[in-house]
């Protein structure tokens, strides 16, 4: 915290300090001399000649940035008037000086162990951190200007009513379903980020920092597609009025991407309103100095206000995780092309260049990265949680780029081919499932999450070579045959957290932490994906299953609730309406029990929240690049 303009703790003495006239230190016109040049981030091997060269170039900038940080550092302190307890200001300030030369002094250290190359990819860094928070300040005081594009009218925003009146009975009793979700939602938690159904307030984790909202802005596309009007409007007002994004928070970058980003996005596409375009570009924005890592690998957590970034403590080694880092592709895609600004589509094409470059254990991709060393933590590899997303974005990048992303598609079917050779298995009985890799070893384990991978196959079939179409269909049914059969045994009717397959046991949880449902959407995610693609009945029967048991079970009268024991006859609610359960588990069964011409597959690409992106054209990428 610096000391310009703050009060004292005294409310009648006021201390200013103003800030220095500009002054060009030596340090400037040094470093301006490599601003130009071009910044690679593949360091060569250092010579001796070069490390000679690296110290006295070192020690040269690391002497002038400390001349400098003294030179400004009691100019800034010396300048100003002070009221009553003046003598108290100048011991802080002598305290302050010491700590910034001792803190000068050990940068000044760390800069002489680097070589040249290092420290301009560091000057370049700090350049572009610094260029965009001053972007970013004058966006926010004259709003965020955007290139004109023309709103095209979106395919399928709207289907038509379901044909057989059994269907349309149930496509209305989802849409109720919705209607008691969101009004319990508006009446006791509105604007904050979640719900507490029985406790009837909101409920906040935090994975969005100060960031308010989350149920609204995951619900807007829910709202839309289910002609929800009244809602709708009362949602897109809040988002006018009251989203802010200027706000001292740290989040999850990923959890921020799908659901407020990939909100936002979505609901610009299917209604046009520019209020949406404007807080998704400005939120991506705010993401962005996430991306300031030595490989460009992002962190997991970003102050959004001050950039500061880390990972999470318990992830191996300090790394980023597989499914974070690599879930932010159809966004930031989109980003670029709505904002005209190719940074977004940068920054996560550079990711692929990175994982490019690894060796993968087995052609697997481990799901810990160090962001600094560029090189992976822990051999763990899960189709699951940590992994599970990497793999449909894959997929999803070129039917999204209407198939013209030759690299996406290649890493995706490559890996596909890597995971049934070495972690998919049938039991003794025939049930096919995911293991996770550990180091080699296989844990016979599937969580729920992993059970979008049924849907992710049979959307990927049409893409196999000609020889595996059938067999990625084939995938796709029997990972929705197991992950149905994990909800069948249970008394609930409704699927646990993780089962296993050893010991005699089969897709059953064992462990009392892997026995909770969250009201989360990945099973009734593949049923609609295996619907849309076979027409087979039996899914749209497992998928009214599913909503008998939400009704039964998880409906409470202030919203939906998750329950801590599915294998129980005994309700034990965890007391949380997720935003995911309006975004994701109630979309999925609206869509499952709609026809095929709402938000047709050849048009729309969801995210992994469950927010449909439209299909880039090439005609719609060209013009984004002439803005």
């Amino acid at each position: 915290m610096n000391n310009i303009d703050q009060p004292v703790n005294n409310k009648d003495e006021v201390v200013k300090v103003k800030k220095t006239s500009p002054v060009i230190f030596p340090v400037q016109n040094e470093l301006s001399k490599f601003e130009t040049e071009p910044v690679h981030n593949d360091v060569p091997p250092p010579t001796e000649n070069t490390i000679t060269k690296s110290y006295r170039f070192s020690a040269h900038i690391a002497s002038l940035l400390l001349l400098e940080f003294t030179v400004h550092t009691h100019t800034e302190s010396s300048i100003g008037y002070y009221g009553a307890g003046a003598a108290g200001e100048a011991a802080e300030n002598l305290a302050k000086i010491r700590e910034d030369h001792e803190r000068a002094l050990r940068e000044a250290k760390e800069t002489l162990q680097k070589l040249p190359e290092e420290i301009r990819r560091d000057i370049h860094q700090d350049k572009a951190k610094f260029l965009l928070q001053d972007k970013l300040g004058r966006r926010d005081a004259a709003g965020a200007r955007l290139p004109d594009l023309p709103f095209r009218k979106p395919v399928g925003a709207v289907g038509v009513e379901p044909s057989d009146p059994v269907i349309r009975e149930k496509r209305e009793k989802i849409k109720e379903m919705m209607k008691h979700a969101w009004d319990n939602y508006k009446h006791y938690a509105w604007g904050l980020n979640e719900l507490k159904p029985i406790s009837k307030q909101g409920h906040s984790s935090n994975l969005f920092g100060n960031i308010q909202g989350a149920t609204i802005v995951d619900a807007l596309d829910t709202l839309y597609i289910m002609e929800m009007k009244e809602e709708f409007k009362e949602a897109t007002e809040w988002v006018e009025k009251n989203l802010d994004f200027n706000v001292n928070a740290e989040v999850s970058v990923f959890e921020v991407n799908i659901r407020f980003v990939g909100g936002l996005l979505s609901a610009y596409y299917l209604s046009g309103k520019e209020v949406f375009r404007k807080k998704a570009v400005e939120l991506g924005e705010k993401l962005l100095p996430a991306f300031n890592t030595p490989t460009g690998i992002p962190w997991a957590l970003l102050n959004i206000k001050s950039g500061i970034g880390r990972n999470w403590p318990w992830a191996s080694g300090g790394s980023s995780i597989l499914a974070e880092f690599g879930t932010l592709h159809l966004e930031f895609m989109h980003l670029s092309y709505l904002s005209g600004n190719p940074v977004f589509a940068d920054k996560v094409m550079n990711i692929r260049k990175v994982l490019n470059r690894l060796d993968k254990p087995e052609g697997l991709y481990p799901n810990y990265l160090n962001p600094n060393s560029g090189q992976w933590g822990q051999h763990h590899v899960s189709i699951g949680g940590l992994g599970d997303s990497f793999y449909e974005y894959l997929l999803k990048a070129w039917l999204m780029s209407d198939k013209t992303d030759e690299e996406g598609k290649q890493m995706y079917y490559d890996a596909v081919q890597s995971i049934e050779t070495h972690l998919i298995r049938k039991s003794s009985t025939g049930l096919m499932y995911i293991a996770e890799w550990k180091g080699g070893l296989l844990e016979h384990k599937m969580g729920h999450l992993t059970c979008f991978a049924g849907g992710m196959f049979v959307l990927g079939a049409d893409g196999a070579p000609a020889d595996k179409t059938g067999r990625h269909i084939e995938l796709g049914a029997e990972i929705a045959r197991t992950c149905h059969e994990s909800y069948d045994r249970t008394s609930m009717k409704l699927g646990p957290e993780a089962f296993r397959f050893d010991g005699g046991v089969e897709a059953i949880a064992t462990r009392q932490n892997e026995k909770y449902y969250i009201l989360r959407p990945e099973v009734i995610e593949t049923y609609m994906y295996m619907w849309r693609f076979t027409h087979d009945p039996k899914y749209r029967q497992w998928g009214w299953e599913a909503v008998e048991a939400l009704e039964k079970y998880c409906r409470v009268d202030g919203g939906y609730s998750g329950v801590r024991d599915v294998y129980s006859s005994r309700q034990s609610h965890d007391d949380v309406q997720q935003s995911f359960f309006l975004s994701e588990t109630l979309k999925y069964l609206y869509l499952l029990f709609s026809e095929d011409d709402l938000l047709p597959f050849e048009n729309w690409v969801f995210n992994t929240e469950a927010h449909p992106l439209p299909v880039l054209t090439k005609e719609e990428k060209g013009e984004s690049k002439s803005k």
